[in-house]
């Protein structure tokens, strides 16, 4: 019997074995995902203080996190194709918790840097997780977008818990203690693996391309720093302008080599395929606004509008519920994803999706005065984007080859990441001209720097819907 024999026999084992576990074990790994995405945000400033540095040096954990998060996941992704994708999942859940328990210890801003950087291996998380279900179920959509809709609603409920937990205890509990928690969530998400998912049979053939890898991790390294550049000197400076060319430049040789290779780490005759660009021109487009936006929105909430004018003049603990009201938009958004899909296809669903995250931004522009408006707005926004989040992995999925799925879902982190990188930059000099870690900038940025977030985050979205509306150009189509 030949090795091929026995891996499509294991396949088929594998898509005839029940889902329901292993979907169960896989959102409490997503639980753990929001708990990292959501308990930090309301204690930034109490983590400057911790660290002795100023609030705005807090930018830079977003922006090295970005960085680390849009170069692993392509390796993550094809090594999960290659060795497995439970093997994968296993492996950056160890990495994240190490690193979520170096946040905790960490005795200096460095330190702490690097924790915070190398904790970004969680993204590759869902791709994964999408990639282990698509292969159970054999790749039947419905169930798959199904089963995506749960993952997602768990990462978002754990965003709420993440956010009013450290909300509530960020005045009872010292920092290390604080901290530790979300290493504790993180190390029970690692125990969960090992004993509730299976793994599935590797169908990815050769080895990974780590040629690729260094090219890819030249190109976007350029980039992510050219832009944290930006962010420093602001964009009067020539170099931040030449180190982003220089990483574009880089992209040239990467993608002759990625053609020329038999097994390439990224395969651009896949993702550049009608059914497939499309979604990943999307997710960028979608990284501008649930990445980059975080920080600008938070800020405003954070404003005194007694000292500016405008804002809300929201505590932390205020802050957490504001969070956790728009993460549980996010979580019914990616429910009713699979719902509005059965009934109009999931090209249609996403792209009804792309265009509420558009309206959300876009209301902002006459409607940003009270919590009501501001809440209002969020919710819309966030209903199109809870369905994106559990859309995207499942679309790109969807378009793949079997043998490169992991690849297609994990370029979707990527692609989303790096749009948020690039958005965050560019929120940046919107908001102060000298660039967010200028220590001589205004302590408060002007309106008009905040209604070019909202306008920039509605006109990408209406964009992303544009994308979408060319998916039925592909040979096959996504249906419900």
């Amino acid at each position: 019997m030949s090795d091929n024999t026995v891996v499509s026999d294991a396949a088929r084992a594998v898509a005839r074995s029940p889902i329901t576990k292993v979907v169960g074990f896989l959102i409490c790994v997503e639980l753990a995902s929001g708990v990292l995405q959501g308990y930090y945000t309301p204690i930034f400033t109490d983590i400057a203080r911790h660290l002795s540095i100023k609030d705005a040096d807090v930018n830079w954990f977003e922006a090295a996190q970005l960085i680390v998060s849009a170069l692993v996941v392509p390796l993550l992704a094809r090594l999960g194709d290659l060795l497995g994708h439970r093997k994968v999942l296993l492996l950056s859940t160890v990495v994240t918790a190490v690193a979520s328990w170096g946040v905790a210890f960490a005795p200096s801003f460095g330190t702490f840097l690097v924790a915070w950087a190398i904790q970004g291996f969680y993204v590759v998380w869902l791709p994964m997780e999408v990639a282990i279900i698509h292969r159970r179920t054999g790749g039947a959509e419905s169930r798959v977008r199904g089963a995506a809709g749960l993952l997602v609603a768990g990462l978002e409920l754990g965003v709420i818990a993440g956010a009013l937990t450290s909300g509530a205890l960020s005045e009872s509990l010292g920092m290390t203690g604080l901290l530790a928690l979300p290493a504790v969530v993180v190390t029970l998400a690692l125990v969960a693996i090992w004993f509730g998912v299976e793994e599935s049979p590797a169908l990815g053939t050769g080895g990974a391309d780590w040629r690729g890898f260094g090219l890819i991790t030249l190109a976007l390294g350029l980039v992510m720093g050219g832009l944290v550049m930006l962010r420093v000197v602001g964009p009067g400076s020539p170099w931040p302008w030449l180190v982003v060319l220089l990483g574009f430049a880089a992209l040239v040789p990467f993608a002759r080599a990625e053609l020329a290779h038999p097994e390439p780490l990224v395969d651009l005759r896949i993702l550049s395929a009608r059914g497939q660009w499309p979604v990943q021109a999307t997710a960028f487009l979608f990284g501008v606004s649930v990445l980059g936006a975080q920080i600008p929105l938070s800020t405003f909430a954070r404003t005194d509008p007694a000292v500016t004018g405008y804002g809300l003049g929201a505590s932390a603990g205020r802050v957490s519920i504001i969070i956790g009201g728009y993460v549980l938009s996010l979580a019914v958004g990616a429910l009713l994803l699979h719902v509005l899909g059965r009934r109009v296809g999931t090209r249609i669903a996403m792209v009804v999706a792309a265009l509420l995250v558009a309206v959300g931004y876009l209301l902002f522009l006459p409607f940003h005065d009270t919590l009501a408006q501001t809440l209002t707005n969020m919710v819309v926004a966030g209903l199109g984007s809870g369905a994106l989040v559990a859309g995207l992995p499942t679309a790109a999925a969807a378009q793949a080859p079997p043998t490169h799925t992991g690849l297609a879902t994990g370029m979707t982190n990527t692609t989303k990441t790096i749009g948020g990188a690039f958005a965050s930059s560019v929120f940046a000099i919107a908001l102060a001209s000298a660039g967010s870690v200028d220590a001589e900038a205004t302590a408060h940025a002007s309106l008009s720097g905040y209604l070019t977030v909202w306008a920039i985050c509605g006109v990408t979205a209406l964009a992303a819907a544009v994308f979408l509306l060319v998916v039925h150009a592909s040979q096959r189509p996504l249906r419900a």
